[in-house]
């Protein structure tokens, strides 16, 4: 019985942080629910319309998901709704399909939840989360950095009030120069005034409210609530002066009342066609909500379980879906937010819900009046915290095949596209990995003198046998690194007319596959008709019991050594005398390189 409690407690987290619910936990929720709620309203309206969707559908898609990953979640502070990236994906999906604003455009949007929640629920319950390790982070770096650009440059046109046509970087960039002069002068004092208070809120309106004297809690909920206070004021200015009726445009009506019921479009050459962005959305989704969660874990000592939040990601999409709600995830900026404020579980989540749930039943009408430019600040804001332009840096000083894949990404983001350009950074990125391991380093070692322990005879002062090879291999054998190992062994061979034997460390192979076994056994053969044996050493475990499973060990010339030292000692005991007779201390062993290969 036990068992069985045990397994529902995996499935549904709620019942077993729920059972254990205290009423200071309580407290602390509610506080964080409330600072969040103020954060969230604003960004749920704002992502609505940038996904191309009317702002309220920004509030019905963060109600049901919150209340869902409470139950399935696994950590106790990622705070799940609309998020600026995966908006713009969404818009970029559904561009293609229907005119942004249309009620089938808004049908697709919800098509495009069910989607996205369907592929991350069936992954869960497949434990595919592995998946997500294909994208590697200079390539979620770069895409972030990438799409936090294109949203600010697509958002300027709103904050300015011209109209511009295009889908990516360069388009939105040379329709905005066009447009300079048909700015609206009051839609961009708005706007700019907008972005530059909230700028300024961020970094020092808590500072200033402290020195007032203020408490702390209630400083840091003041200053957090700066984005709903900014936009009523922009709301109520809009009012009075009846600057909508000057151009200035306005939300307008807001639906009031319960997120309503909804149901996907049914039409399986849709679904075809949104496969592939509901896929990228989905993966997208899962890395940004995964990486935030497992962050926000560490520093209270908790974990997340990958496969069970793929679970709960995809119920959290199924439940936008069925009530009007468009693609969600974790989000990065109220996630923080929610663990700064003291959330300490999913529960504040759940009161957030409730908060939104209250906006939407009692608070609509007061939008109405709101500027669509103060909405496009508070993105501009948000999304310009996520552009990392160090990244370009950091990687060509680190990696250049990383910084390949990163430059790739932005570029190709930028130029043609979202989906296209992760999809290429993706591409980039395997196919350099894939370069890089059919490369393998394969490193001369020798006898570092007084110890057992051998080192590459290019970074150290080493003792060798010319009777004697010993290679080590820094990478697992398949067939695109297996030719590398033949054609170096062979190139060895005809140079050393003295060889007897080659010892092949194994330390760091892993595995070895049938491509790789075959290479191993003609390399076998070959030094056979020389008159050479080959030998193994230090073969791990699970590699040995797959040799086990072939002929290979039966037909190998030479024998297969439990430590390289063994090897050496008992092919060439007259290196093993000469080393002791010339043992240093370890200081003295030739120039200490930085790396030990």
């Amino acid at each position: 019985m036990r068992h069985k409690g045990s397994g529902l407690r995996a499935f549904f987290p709620i019942l077993d942080w729920g059972r254990r619910y205290e009423r200071s936990t309580l407290a602390s929720d509610g506080l964080a629910a409330l600072i969040v709620t103020l954060m969230l309203i604003p960004q749920s309206l704002a992502y609505a319309s940038l996904a191309g969707l009317p702002p309220h559908v920004g509030l019905y898609a963060s109600i049901a998901p919150l209340l869902l990953y409470a139950i399935f979640g696994t950590s106790r502070v990622l705070a799940v709704g609309p998020v600026a990236v995966v908006s713009l994906m969404t818009a970029a999906a559904i561009g293609e399909h229907a005119q942004a604003g249309s009620p089938h455009y808004w049908a697709v949007a919800i098509t495009l939840a069910f989607l996205s929640g369907a592929m991350l629920l069936v992954m869960g319950l497949l434990r595919l989360g592995f998946l997500a390790s294909f994208l590697s982070h200079p390539v979620i770096s770069g895409f972030i950095t990438a799409s936090a650009l294109l949203i600010a440059a697509g958002q300027l046109k709103v904050i300015l009030g011209v109209k511009v046509e295009g889908h990516n970087f360069m388009e939105l960039a040379w329709g905005l120069a066009q447009q300079w002069g048909q700015v609206h002068v009051i839609t961009a004092a708005l706007g700019l005034g907008m972005v530059g208070f909230l700028f300024w809120a961020r970094r020092r309106l808590k500072p200033l409210l402290l020195s007032w004297g203020l408490p702390a809690r209630l400083a840091d909920v003041l200053a957090k609530a700066a984005p709903v206070g900014a936009i009523a004021l922009a709301a109520a200015l809009t009012w009075f002066f009846q600057w909508s009726q000057s151009g200035v445009k306005i939300v307008g009506t807001v639906p009031q009342g319960l997120p309503p019921l909804t149901w996907p479009v049914w039409d399986l050459g849709l679904w075809r066609e949104l496969a592939m962005p509901a896929l990228l959305i989905s993966v997208v989704g899962f890395v940004e909500s995964v990486s935030v969660g497992q962050t926000l874990a560490a520093k209270r000592r908790q974990r997340i379980e990958p496969d069970r939040e793929l679970v709960a990601l995809g119920a959290s999409n199924l439940g936008a879906a069925f009530t009007g709600g468009f693609p969600v995830t974790g989000g990065f900026a109220r996630s923080v937010v929610n663990f700064d404020a003291g959330a300490q579980t999913p529960a504040a989540g759940v009161f957030t819900a409730v908060g939104i749930l209250l906006t939407v039943l009692l608070l609509t009408p007061a939008l109405y009046f709101v500027p669509q430019a103060a909405l496009a600040a508070t993105i501009v804001v948000a999304v310009l915290s996520l552009v990392d332009l160090g990244i370009f840096r950091r990687t060509w000083l680190y990696s250049k095949a990383d910084f390949a894949a990163v430059l790739t990404t932005v570029g190709v983001t930028l130029g043609v596209g979202v989906e296209s350009g992760l999809v290429a950074g993706v591409l980039v990125s395997l196919m350099l990995s894939l370069l890089k391991t059919s490369r393998p380093h394969i490193a001369e070692v020798g006898l570092v003198s007084g110890t057992e322990h051998f080192r590459n005879v290019l970074r150290h002062q080493v003792r060798v046998d010319p009777r004697l090879l010993s290679l080590r291999v820094d990478e697992s054998l398949y067939f695109a690194n297996a030719r590398a190992l033949e054609d170096r062994i062979n190139e060895e061979v005809a140079k050393r007319p003295k060889l007897q034997h080659v010892v092949l460390q194994c330390s760091a192979i892993n595995d070895i596959d049938a491509s790789a076994l075959e290479s191993l056994e003609a390399i076998d053969h070959r030094l056979k008709d020389a008159r050479i044996l080959l030998h193994l050493s230090e073969v791990k475990g699970p590699v040995m019991d797959r040799l086990k499973s072939s002929a290979f060990l039966s037909d190998l010339g030479g024998r297969v050594f439990l430590t390289h030292y063994q090897a050496v000692q008992q092919l060439t005991p007259e290196l093993m005398g000469a080393a002791l007779e010339h043992s240093t201390p370890a200081p003295g062993v030739g120039p200490q390189p930085v790396g030990n290969r």
